[in-house]
Order: structure tokens, then sequence, then C-alpha cells
């Protein structure tokens, strides 16, 4: 798929949260419950966050050009990384609206209807979260992983607020109402801050998965036995493309045409155990010491 496709999953998620605003919303405003406030304002998050998973989307699908000659992958990063501070916001702001409603408790109306209305808002964002982890995690799209994180980070807060609500209601005991929504938002706190880690190590080149780094580790393996040998391993993430670079060690009395070969066919089986990497190889006499030079492995 061309990234540039994705963005009709970022468009997704914006109609997801724009239809669970107003869902919400109307659930506040029928029960006065402060725990579906909170659902509702982190529905506001959710939209802020998709619409800068959009335009970080569009900005990440441009080819690579004089001033970016490696792409624009990163920008995702970007996408994720407010993401995960909109869920710290909301988190806050979910907390200062439950410890007001402690100071001042007010009576939840018309449980029924608001509960029915939270449960198809929470069914809206259960569906498109779904839809877009496995898009994100087919295509490595990490805005959209963290765009579906979030809104599975919803579709739990919500699940808890309507059984606190739905608790509330029925023994009477108002206080659980806003004790549920400083749960929910003690709970979002953990997403916010994976989300952020995630994206500060994507810009600042963190290494491939182990399970990556595995792969490639198999492919250099099966050519030592032919003679070669490898060295100055380096991998890097970027967003949605894989970064693979090593020198190649072959004999000095091999051709160029001869060890050209060999690593077309290193990249090529590298580029099958990791589709869509962007391989690198440097090739390098076995005999010769000044091959050792830069021989530091960097994973």
């Amino acid at each position: 798929m061309d990234r540039s496709s994705l963005t009709r999953y970022a468009w997704l998620s914006i109609a997801a949260a724009l239809a669970t605003i107003g869902l919400k919303s109307l659930a506040y405003l029928l029960t006065g419950s402060i725990g579906l406030l909170s659902d509702a304002v982190e529905s506001l998050v959710n939209l802020a966050a998709a619409a800068m998973a959009l335009s970080m989307l569009i900005v990440a699908a441009r080819p690579a050009d004089e001033g970016h000659q490696y792409g624009h992958s990163k920008a995702e990063y970007f996408a994720s990384a407010i993401e995960g501070i909109l869920i710290l916001v909301a988190a806050a702001a979910i907390g200062f609206a439950a410890v007001r409603r402690i100071l001042n408790p007010q009576p939840i109306e018309q449980t029924g209807v608001g509960l029915i209305v939270a449960v198809v808002a929470s069914a809206i964002n259960f569906v498109v979260a779904r839809i877009l982890l496995r898009v994100g995690k087919t295509h490595n799209s990490i805005t959209l992983e963290a765009d579906a994180h979030h809104l599975m980070t919803d579709v739990w807060t919500s699940a808890g607020v309507i059984a606190g609500v739905g608790m509330a209601s029925l023994t009477g005991w108002q206080i659980l109402d806003p004790l549920i929504a400083i749960g929910v938002a003690l709970n979002i706190v953990w997403t916010g801050v994976q989300l952020v880690r995630r994206s500060v190590a994507g810009l600042m080149d963190a290494a491939l998965t182990r399970e990556d780094r595995d792969k490639v580790q198999e492919v250099l393996d099966k050519y030592k036995g032919q003679g070669i040998d490898f060295h100055a391993l380096k991998t890097r993430q970027a967003a949605g493309v894989r970064f693979v670079s090593v020198h190649v060690l072959v004999p000095g009395k091999w051709s160029t045409h001869k060890g050209h070969h060999v690593v077309e066919d290193v990249e090529a089986d590298i580029r099958q155990a990791l589709p869509g990497a962007n391989v690198i190889t440097h090739l390098e006499p076995a005999e010769d010491p000044l091959s050792f030079h830069d021989g530091q492995v960097d994973q």
C-alpha cells in the first residue's frame, strides 16, 4: 500500500471522534455525570490527535527530496508524541473535574438513556480502534498505532465510567462517579507516557527491534559458510521505514564483479526478511587490516 493512502484511516478517526464527542456530550447533558463529562473531554483530545495524525501522515507520505534525502517518515513520531502529551493533558483535566465533583456532589439523572448513548459511542471507538491497529501494524505506522491505542484507552475509559455511573445510580453512592473518573485518569496516564517514550526513541534513531535484528543476523549467517564475513552492522527505525547497513568482507582475490553480485544477493535477502527495508552494504577485502578500522558494531 502507498503510505499516502494511510491518510484515509486518519479521516476515519476524525469521523469517529466527531461522532463520539456528540454522543458523549449528549450523555453528559442527560445525566449530569462528571464521569461521562470526563469521557467527552477525552474524545475532544481524540479529535485533536486525529487531526494531528492526518497532518503528519500527509507529511510522512511525501517522497524523498533534495532537502530530505531519506524521506519524511519521521514526521509520524511528532504525531504520536503530541498524542501522548494530549492524553496526559486529558488525564489532568479529568482528575481536576473529578476532584471538584467530590467537593461539590450532584445527583445523576436519566441514567438509563445516558448510558445507552455512551455505550453506542464506545462501540464506535472500539470498531475504529481495531481497524487502525490492524492497518498500523501491517504498515508499521506508529501514528495509526498511537491513534488506535488512544481510542482503545477511550473504550476502557468509557467502560469504567459506564460501570461507575451505573453503580452510583443503583446504590445512591454519588461519590463513586468522581472516584471512577479519577481511576480512569490514572489509568490513561500510562498510555500517554508509553507513547511519548516510543516517539522519543524513534526520533533518537533507536535500533530495530530484537526480532528484526535476529532476522538480519539469520540472513548474514547463511553466507558465512561461503567464505564471507560481516561487521559494522547498524540498524535504525524511522517510523514506517527500517534502515540496515553492514560491511561485507569477501576474499581479496575475488573480482569486483563477483563481490558485487554477493552484496546484491545479501541486500535482496535482507529486504525479503524485512519488506521495504532500506539496505546499504559496503564491500571490503577480508585480508586487509584497514577493513576493520570502522568495525564497531552499533545495533
